[in-house]
């Protein structure tokens, strides 16, 4: 802006009033180039606010394998005794998967050549065997659980330590009541290490194996990037007693010949050319522990709140009197260890004073009236970073019917979009590696299977079905199903499995026979009538 000395300077000497205007334009262009962007906001060096703050960030690598086994550890410890973080986990657990997930083959018949009918018995067949061997804990290698129950623990292991794990592998043992051979080994992701590795806490980034590729946190990968095989450690590297040498096996990721996985990982990448899984919890663990400190400080609060003590001062030191209070059943007193100084609090306890001595009881206020607002704050906090909202963390619905919907509908997001990757990377590759067994074995007829890679995928193609949202009013809800079904708007199909998680044909087909009881019922009650 121009003012009274640049006037007289122009006047008096034209040159000097030139450079002033010259500087005057090149102080503003290097006041819009520093202050351009990012600059003025969350990248600005110069406003207080951010003057204290720090933030460095690097590989992936960096940033979260050597943090990993740290994260695992405190995830496990909030799961084990935070209610919140139980909640978190388990919520998942029951809505994505639920009891475990239903297959439903979907086989491209017009691709195969196949009619309508001769591909709904072919599906029919395909269940049949797929029973045999999901229902049966022989599936798994330990024969502890089906393939639904393994179901649930890979997805924990999934959500809590950052990875889920599985192994392929092939039983040598032939019983006539299992014709097939795949089993499925979980492992925690404890023992995904590099080899060599001395302690679980330290993580070599540059292990290099003898054929020259890089192993990253028990993740052997080429020049390329690709994962080439897993080191798996026989041991837990904490079990600091264990009886055993620590060993490692390679086990490559997929067969050379079939190309089918030896290894299910199951993990939410956030980050390119990031290899290992992050806990679910990782980005809440200091406010999900700060607020269980907060909230077993405020129950030890009304515990001792709650307590009736008397003190009984004496004024010439006499004895006590025998009778001490009422006791808890469930409380040991060892009266060999009694100390003239300690004072207690308890449900009916009496202590006798000292002559001279007082008690000042500071008066705790409790129950504290702010508690609830400020756990149901942070609550909402928490849940909106775990994408659940907290009406289902704490399974409490004192809202209205839209906006307890409407919390439903935003969980169920996260819940479908965990289902379709869990089902992606575990169930899929695990029924299409059985189904080559079948095939194999002759159980079931797919000619070509496995000689062209698109017969095999328009054979393996599958649906996975699983719990449904539930109804918080059923009359409309349904009416709501049928009005999208008169107009086109969704199918009997998607309905059944969106209302109650059922399987359409399967209700026709039990309709027919309910119908048919229902009706020869109709005709004896007539004829009894009648006679």
């Amino acid at each position: 802006m121009r003012n009274v000395i640049d006037s007289i300077y122009e006047y008096v000497n034209p040159n000097k009033a030139l450079s002033r205007e010259v500087a005057r334009l090149r102080l503003g262009m290097a006041k819009n180039i520093s202050n351009s962007g990012y600059d003025e906001s969350g990248a600005s060096k110069r406003k207080h606010s951010m003057r204290g703050w720090k933030a460095d960030s690097r590989s992936p690598q960096k940033d979260i394998d050597i943090n990993l086994n740290t994260l695992r550890k405190r995830s496990r410890s909030l799961y084990m005794s935070a209610p919140l973080a139980t909640s978190a986990i388990k919520t998942n657990r029951t809505n994505v998967v639920g009891s475990g997930l239903i297959l439903k083959p979907v086989i491209d018949y017009n691709y195969l050549g196949m009619s309508h009918e001769e591909a709904d018995e072919l599906k029919k067949s395909i269940i049949r065997e797929w029973k045999i061997w999901a229902e049966s804990k022989f599936c798994d290698n330990n024969r502890q659980n089906d393939f639904y129950e393994l179901q649930q623990i890979a997805l924990i292991s999934w959500l809590m330590n950052g990875d889920g794990l599985g192994l392929l592998r092939y039983s040598s043992e032939k019983r006539s009541y299992m014709p097939y051979q795949l089993r499925i080994k979980l492992i925690e992701n404890d023992k995904l290490t590099s080899p060599k590795q001395a302690t679980e806490d330290y993580v070599d980034m540059n292990l290099k194996a003898e054929n020259g590729n890089r192993i990253i946190n028990g993740i052997e990968i080429d020049e390329h990037g690709q994962v080439i095989a897993y080191w798996i450690s026989n041991n837990y590297l904490s079990d600091y007693d264990s009886m055993t040498k620590n060993d490692w096996t390679r086990i490559e990721a997929y067969g050379e010949k079939t190309g089918n996985p030896n290894v299910i990982h199951v993990f939410d990448a956030e980050r390119c050319e990031q290899y290992r899984g992050v806990p679910f919890l990782a980005p809440v663990i200091e406010t999900i522990k700060q607020l269980t400190r907060y909230t077993d400080a405020e129950i030890m609060a009304a515990v001792i709140n709650g307590m009736f003590t008397v003190f009984v001062k004496t004024v010439d030191g006499g004895d006590n009197i025998d009778f001490e209070g009422v006791s808890d059943e469930e409380e040991e007193t060892d009266n060999s260890q009694e100390d003239d100084n300690n004072l207690q609090l308890g449900n009916g306890l009496i202590n006798y004073l000292k002559p001279g001595e007082s008690i000042e009881v500071a008066d705790s206020k409790r129950p504290n009236s702010n508690f609830d607002g400020f756990v149901s704050s942070l609550t909402k906090y928490i849940g909106a970073a775990l994408e659940i909202p907290p009406e289902l963390l704490l399974k409490s619905f004192t809202a209205s019917y839209s906006a307890s919907r409407g919390a439903l509908l935003e969980a169920w997001k996260g819940f479908r979009m965990r289902r379709v990757w869990f089902a992606n990377d575990f169930c899929k590759p695990i029924y299409e590696v059985w189904f080559s067994e079948a095939v194999s074995k002759g159980r079931i007829k797919a000619p070509g299977f496995f000689d062209d890679p698109l017969v095999k995928k328009a054979y393996c193609g599958s649906e996975w079905v699983g719990p449904a949202p539930g109804q918080l009013d059923p009359v409309k809800e349904v009416n709501a199903a049928v009005t999208r079904m008169n107009n086109g708007l969704s199918t009997h199909e998607t309905e059944a499995a969106e209302i109650n998680g059922t399987n359409f044909d399967n209700n026709v087909e039990q309709l027919k026979i309910e119908n048919q009881k229902l009706s020869d019922t109709k005709v004896k009650e007539d004829s009894n009538e009648e006679n």
